[in-house]
């Protein structure tokens, strides 16, 4: 069982940064690999960003690439989400996920999900 809440949100103008942190209860975190997701206004939850359990593999939504950057701490059972040169567009609420087996950008590969933080860019 692994449980995980999600820090860091917030209010923020566009060209702005915001760090995204998603701290891990349990003593296994190393073994998941885990993904940021978001779900904007009126529409469904979409993937963002995830990394392999040691860090060493990322990948990320080709909408947020070379702005945003997924990484992790595994002394700190946390993963986090630098995320700069925000857009409006980037507005939504932010989740992170764990998955027990390979790293992936859907959904349904995730076993534990965080309650979201929200993430406001104006314009």
């Amino acid at each position: 069982q692994v449980q995980l809440v999600e820090s860091g949100g917030g209010l923020v103008q566009a060209g702005g940064s915001l760090r995204l942190s998603c701290a891990a209860s349990g003593r296994t975190f190393s073994r998941y690999a885990m993904g940021w997701f978001r779900r904007p206004p009126g529409t469904e939850r979409e993937f963002v960003a995830g990394i392999g359990w040691s860090g060493g593999s990322t990948f990320y939504a080709d909408s947020v690439k070379g702005r945003f950057t997924i990484s992790r701490d595994n002394a700190k059972n946390t993963v986090y989400l630098q995320m700069n040169s925000l857009k409006p567009e980037d507005t939504a609420v932010y989740y992170c996920a764990a998955a027990s087996r390979l790293p992936a950008t859907v959904a349904y590969e995730y076993d534990y999900w965080g309650q979201g933080t929200q993430v406001t860019v104006s314009s």
